[in-house]
């Protein structure tokens, strides 16, 4: 009897060791992050956005510079005929008015950074999330990101998946009520 239950033990014991072990299949992709940003409808309105606010405060801050460089200029002419007391008091007069155009610039140039920079990390943020659900919606265990800083080194054309999401996201914001048109809403709200 004994031996009958150590072949029955045994007999189960091999049957479950054989018994297939079930493994799911771990779906991944990759985006190339550079392209998304490259080819993202939004990241482009906004670096336009502030490709033109740069150029249109540049030029203000550029005719500044054109008449200071005017008044150097005559300054350079007038300087023997008035005199070395008017050259020097003219002279710390231009030198302060160039320090200030150069902290103009530099303050500008800030300026737009911090603003570009936290509207930048939002959109980030946003892409971020919208990956994250793209990700459970299609099944994939695991997404990397590519490009400039990469996290994958290598990996096969077939598991690339950046232009579907950039697809998804584009026409994800073109759906999405644009910032222009939220504005005036708020304003006819607050008359309210």
């Amino acid at each position: 009897m004994k031996k009958a239950l150590a072949i029955i033990a045994l007999s189960i014991l091999v049957v479950s060791c054989n018994k297939a072990t079930e493994v799911k299949e771990v779906k991944t992709a990759y985006i190339d992050t550079s392209v998304l940003m490259k080819e993202y409808t939004e990241a482009k309105d906004l670096e336009a956005k502030y490709k033109a606010q740069a150029e249109e405060k540049g030029r203000q801050l550029q005719a500044e510079i054109s008449r200071f460089k005017q008044d150097a200029a005559n300054f350079q002419s007038q300087a023997q005929a008035n005199g070395q007391q008017w050259a020097q008091q003219r002279g710390a007069e231009l030198q302060k008015r160039e320090q200030q155009l150069g902290y103009a610039q530099q303050a500008l140039s800030q300026q737009l950074q911090q603003e570009s920079g936290v509207e930048m990390d939002s959109l980030v943020s946003g892409v971020k999330k919208f990956i994250k659900e793209y990700g459970k919606k299609n099944g994939y265990s695991y997404i990397y990101g590519t490009g400039d800083a990469a996290t994958v080194l290598y990996a096969e054309d077939k598991y690339d998946i950046t232009k579907e999401v950039v697809k998804a996201l584009n026409d994800k914001y073109k759906a999405s009520p644009k910032a222009e048109e939220k504005a005036p809403a708020k304003k006819e709200e607050a008359k309210k």
